[in-house]
């Protein structure tokens, strides 16, 4: 056999080195080759896309603000349905936004749905044959359902038994008794609190007065024994009629007071009528009613408010009737307590008029029945005036119908004046201990000077050289002219005067039938002022002519009128049937804006309003005793800003609603021209059209 051949030993190869990275093809879009970290680990090939922007590093860094919007971009927004009521395709405004990325149905049946029941069924179906199953296994005798003991390894295992003593139980009750209670149950009113304070205070006054008999007998029997008393040690003030204990009182009383008219007090501060915008006249709403036990049945003869406190208001209580005189009564009535008087004094007579100080706000003058004035100063204690007029400093003869503060003289004495039916007006000095007069005019009869003198001027004259004086029912200074004061008359005149020249008229107006119960001048025009009388009239005037430029009939006896202080051409008037009637000269020229009847079975008297215009509040007194406070609407609180602001609003929204005109100035434009006036002058200009509107109807 012949030998195996060899074969020839061949050379290894050596390992083949790594393949070299590829090149890089523009079009491979290859951004770089990342090599493994060993000889045997692939690389990496990071892929650039084609759409990727080329950015540098400065790029790269800047901020860039995105914006989410809740909207899909996606959304169609050309959908169109038929539209069965119109039978025709109509564009679907209403566009779905919702964009659903992921969505996955849950597993999670409700109990009461039908596929639920089903799965129920089947699941005690499944348990019911499980059942039956084992049953028949049970019954067959089979071996697999008997526990069977598993075996345990007798090296690694021991089975211990333990036991352990249980504590026995205790129970344990005791029994109370429950505490007694009692129900007991009252009412606290601001009178019993009342009365029990005066029943405590006369108590301790019996007291007091039991201990001072006591000490002078014993004083006494010291005296005669001869034996010197010893000096008793001063008791401390008393708590309860302490000073601080009535200021807690007065503000405990005004507390439970708000509380019970929150409801009035709500209203007073916050209501507007909403119906005034669908209507041209004004309303007024009843707030609060002011009375005083003791005045019932007495007429309220005057009501001023407070030149400080837009709260505090004096009314004077008296009786308009000859043949029904009695004492009188001042008392003084605070928003804050309409219940009960702040403060309250009788007087000999009647109160027929009051005015407060313009700078000393406490100080008070009152003119009475009988002719006598007073000077009050409601901060005192003492209820006695501190000044008062006789028959020998020279008090008026008939009823003082009005007073009215003056500035201080040189002197600086407080001064004011008086009308009388006497036919005298008087200025009253304080003095240091007593009150000086002294005559500024004496109103004396004029023929003519009445309409229903006119008749028989000869009668007239020989009326005016018997009676001598004419009586002065009312007067009324300028707060614009200093000099001028104008007097109403009983026999239906009216003067102009002045305090320069007391020896005769300046003008004499004649236009009442009956006697003049009150002129007012207006608080922003020097040359209008108003009137009422008992001839059912309330006449409007300018001092420069002697005609009425305005009439207005009421249809029975003006008690009283006031102008507005908020507005030039609104003012109010009280009748006897109960109305107040408000006007408004700049929107009705002819009848009142509103007329609203405030009292059923009672006679107004007086009318007033708050001087404050941020106070929008009307005082109606009547013969009852009663005064009410009156709210009116806002179209009875028109101002010559508030109106021009309205009509500016409303012509914004008419052009806002026809679109903007051609050519017509931009707001900004329009606005840089204008000048601000101040509200006084516009009331002024508001007040000069309608006297001119009224001067040209006359001519007419």
């Amino acid at each position: 056999m012949p030998p195996a051949r060899k074969k020839k030993a061949e050379p290894v190869p050596e390992a083949a080195p790594p393949a070299p990275p590829p090149e890089q093809d523009p079009d491979s879009q290859y951004e770089r080759i990342i090599p493994g970290s060993s000889e045997w680990d692939p690389m990496r090939i990071i892929i650039k896309p084609r759409e990727q922007l080329q950015l540098t590093e400065k790029e790269l860094a800047e901020e860039t603000t995105m914006v989410l919007r809740a909207d899909n971009p996606q959304a169609p927004h050309n959908i169109v349905r038929f539209s069965h009521k119109e039978k025709c395709f109509k564009l679907d405004p209403a566009v779905d936004q919702l964009e659903v990325h992921f969505a996955q149905e849950g597993h999670l049946l409700h109990l009461t749905s039908d596929e639920a029941k089903k799965q129920k069924d089947r699941d005690d179906e499944e348990k019911a044959s499980l059942a039956r199953e084992m049953e028949r296994k049970k019954a067959e005798g089979t071996d697999d359902g008997e526990d069977a003991t598993g075996l345990r390894n007798q090296f690694n295992f021991s089975e211990r038994a333990s036991q352990t003593l249980n504590n026995a139980r205790r129970e344990r009750g005791t029994m109370t008794e429950p505490p007694p209670s009692v129900e007991y149950s009252g009412q606290c009113t601001q009178w019993e609190m009342f009365d029990a304070y005066m029943e405590d205070i006369e108590r301790r006054k019996e007291a007091e007065a039991k201990k001072g008999k006591k000490d002078k007998k014993e004083g006494t029997r010291e005296k005669e024994d001869g034996v010197p008393g010893t000096a008793k040690e001063e008791s401390k003030d008393n708590i309860v009629h302490s000073a601080a204990m009535a200021h807690a009182a007065k503000i405990l009383e005004r507390m439970a007071n708000q509380n019970t008219f929150a409801d009035v007090t709500e209203d007073f501060k916050f209501w507007e009528d909403a119906s005034d915008t669908f209507r041209d006249e004004g309303t007024l709403l009843p707030l609060w009613k002011f009375s005083y036990d003791k005045a019932k049945k007495k007429h309220v003869t005057a009501v001023r408010w407070n030149p400080e406190f837009a709260d505090l208001f004096a009314v004077g209580y008296g009786s308009y009737d000859f043949m029904k005189q009695g004492t009188g009564m001042l008392c003084l009535f605070s928003l804050k307590n309409p219940s009960w008087p702040e403060f309250s004094c009788t007087t000999p007579t009647g109160v027929m008029c009051v005015d407060w100080h313009p700078q000393h706000s406490s100080v008070l003058c009152v003119g009475l029945y009988d002719g006598t004035v007073c000077v009050y100063d409601v901060r005192s204690k003492s209820m006695a005036p501190i000044y008062q007029s006789t028959v020998k400093s020279g008090k008026h003869t008939d009823p003082v119908w009005e007073v009215c503060w003056q500035e201080e003289d040189l002197a600086k004495n407080l001064n004011f004046f008086s009308i009388s039916s006497d036919g005298r007006v008087t200025l009253w000095t304080l003095a240091k201990s007593e009150l000086e007069c002294s005559d500024l005019m004496q109103l004396k009869l004029e023929p003519g000077a009445s309409l229903m003198g006119k008749q028989s001027n000869e009668m007239e004259e020989e009326d005016a050289s018997l009676m001598g004086l004419a009586g002065g029912c009312c007067f009324d200074f300028s707060k614009l002219s200093e000099h001028l004061f104008l007097v109403g008359t009983e026999e239906g005149a009216i003067h102009k005067c002045s305090k320069a020249y007391n020896s005769e008229y300046l003008a004499t107006y004649t236009g009442h039938y009956m006697a003049v119960y009150t002129v007012r001048w207006n608080l922003f025009h020097p040359k209008i002022f108003a009137s009422c009388s008992a001839d059912w009239t309330v006449k409007l005037w300018d001092h420069t002519t002697k005609t009425a430029l305005m009439s207005f009939d009421l249809n029975l006896q003006v008690g009283d009128l006031a102008w507005s202080p908020w507005s030039s051409t609104t003012f109010a008037a009280c009748t006897a049937d109960g109305k107040v009637h408000v006007f408004d000269l700049n929107e009705n020229k002819n009848e009142p804006y509103c007329e609203q009847k405030v009292a059923r079975k009672s006679k107004l008297t007086k009318v007033a309003f708050n001087p404050r215009a941020d106070t929008p509040v009307i005082m109606v007194g009547d013969d009852h005793g009663t005064v009410v406070a009156l709210k009116p609407s806002p179209n009875l609180r028109w101002t010559a800003v508030s109106k021009a602001e309205a009509e500016r609003k409303a012509k914004e929204e008419a052009e806002a609603a026809s679109g903007p005109r051609r050519g017509a100035p931009k707001k900004s434009d329009a606005g840089d021209g204008e000048v601000k006036k101040d509200p006084r002058e516009l009331e002024m200009e508001k007040a000069e059209r309608i006297l001119e509107m009224a001067h040209k109807n006359q001519i007419e």
